[in-house]
Formats: C-alpha cells, sequence, structure tokens
C-alpha cells in the first residue's frame, strides 16, 4: 500500500475550471482495487485544505479498495488563489473537480462534502450527472432560510471574523464552536491549522473581496435538487452552530434517493 501521509499522496494537475485555468493541489492514494474513487471536498474555512478535513477517514475507504483523492479547492492552500467576482463557490468547486477528473483519467467518482464541499458535491451533481456514483453531503448549505436558526450562524460568524482577523485567538474560538467537545483541540492542531492559514495569507485577503464583491456565493438549490438522482447520504451533528440541523431535513426531503444519519453530541466537524 502507499504510504498515506500528506506528502507521499501530494501532487499538482493544470486544469480547466470553466473559463479559469488553474494549478489545483491534491492528495491522491493511487489505490484502486475496487474501480472506484472517492473525492472528498473540505469546508470553507481558513486554512481548511483536503488533507486537514478529511485525513483522519482515508485510511479506512483505501482499506476498502478506493482510490481517496483530496483536492485544495481554488482558493485554498496550495491550490491556485482566486477573486470570485461572480456566480456560484459550489460551480467554480464543481469545475475544478471535474478538469481534476478529466486530468487523472477518472470517469466516475463518488462524492463526499463537508461544509462548502457539500454544497460544491450538490452543484457538481447538477451539472455533470454522468460522472456521479454516489453523494455523502455533509452540513452543506444551499437550501435557502432557516426556519429556526437566525443567519449567518454563530459559526459562520466567526468565520468571517477569523478572515477578516487572522489572530491565534480568533481561530480558537472558531474551532471551540466547530466541535462539540472542545477537549479533542489539541495544541499541535491548533498550531498547524494556522501555520497553513498564514502561509497562504493571499487566500484570506481573496476571501474577504470576493463576499465584498460577490455576497451570494451559495445561492438556494432547493428547486433543483429533485433532479438528482444519485443515492445520497446526509450526515449531521445534532449539535452543529455553522449550519442549521433543518437544513439537513430539508434536503432529506428534497433529494429523491437520500437517507439522512445525524450523530448526537457532534458539532460542524462530523467526519
Amino acid at each position: 500500500m502507499r504510504s498515506l501521509t500528506e506528502e507521499a499522496t501530494s501532487g499538482f494537475a493544470r486544469i480547466r475550471a470553466g473559463t479559469r485555468d488553474l494549478r489545483l493541489h491534491y492528495h491522491d492514494t493511487g489505490e484502486n482495487r475496487t474501480g472506484e474513487t472517492v473525492i472528498m471536498l473540505h469546508g470553507s474555512g481558513p486554512g481548511a485544505s483536503g488533507w486537514s478535513n478529511f485525513h483522519r477517514n482515508v485510511e479506512a475507504l483505501v482499506e476498502a479498495g478506493y482510490r481517496v483523492i483530496l483536492p485544495d479547492c481554488p482558493g485554498w492552500n496550495r491550490s491556485d488563489p482566486l477573486v470570485l467576482e461572480t456566480g456560484s463557490r459550489g460551480d467554480v468547486n464543481a469545475e475544478a473537480v471535474k478538469g481534476l477528473m478529466d486530468g487523472l483519467g477518472i470517469e466516475r467518482a463518488h462524492l463526499v462534502g463537508n461544509s462548502m464541499g457539500g454544497f460544491s458535491v450538490l452543484s457538481f451533481a447538477l451539472a455533470f450527472p454522468e460522472r456521479v456514483g454516489r453523494l455523502v453531503v455533509m452540513g452543506g448549505p444551499g437550501v435557502g432560510p432557516s426556519l429556526f436558526t437566525p443567519l449567518p450562524a454563530e459559526g459562520i460568524k466567526l468565520i468571517f471574523a477569523l478572515y477578516q482577523n487572522p489572530t491565534v485567538e480568533n481561530l480558537k474560538r472558531m474551532l471551540e464552536v466547530f466541535v462539540f467537545d472542545s477537549s479533542s483541540l489539541t495544541e499541535a492542531l491548533l498550531r498547524a491549522r494556522y501555520e497553513n492559514m498564514m502561509q497562504h495569507r493571499q487566500h484570506l485577503e481573496n476571501f474577504v473581496r470576493s463576499f465584498q464583491l460577490n455576497p451570494n456565493q451559495f445561492p438556494d438549490l432547493s428547486a433543483r435538487l429533485g433532479e438528482i438522482d444519485a443515492r445520497s447520504l446526509i450526515v449531521w451533528g445534532r449539535d452543529d452552530r455553522f449550519v442549521p440541523l433543518d437544513w439537513g431535513l430539508r434536503m432529506l426531503w428534497l433529494l429523491p434517493r437520500a437517507e439522512l444519519h445525524l450523530f448526537g453530541r457532534c458539532g460542524h466537524w462530523a467526519q
């Protein structure tokens, strides 16, 4: 088995994402005993990456025979910077995933997305249904207003505060809301996330600039979710303080072939 370390699985690809020519960073296990690939899409927090979001989940999937790919979305980590002046963040990420699949010769893949990644998974399924196997959406936006939670939610306010003022203190405040039990947040995790965030300061500035120019980057997909025929698993933390639980229930109602798994004593980091 290929070594499942951050550096051993790291690679870059030059891709087309719509009209954009981008250098995309990704992690690729290369294993493919089942002939099937799982692509996992990270969330939008400062310093987020495919590896930081999902490296704890990779080994189990590889042992089950899947090839697992963790891209860094455009504008995050080691991928090219991006200012999104118009359009949907999910569409850009979906186009980037398609470009990566084309470059790697992957015809179809199962898609797993957390938060922004969940929105991107739905966007991909709508844009490229023939390239989708199954879907896993974890705490993703894109289904209109919440019936119970005033928006923006507590955690989203903390994300924007961190983007605008990227300090260790603000990072710690955000991460303490990310999870149900903050004792799981080690100093090593905090330090690694902060160092990664500050290594790519341009991404932080571009994110703030993008929302100044284009506030509606996560439009309501509710009217189109009935078009998605892929089997879908919706995963939510009952105690999510970033993305309201009733959005998961709405997805369950709207996606034709969906199931919902709800974890108690779990925040936004359901993975």
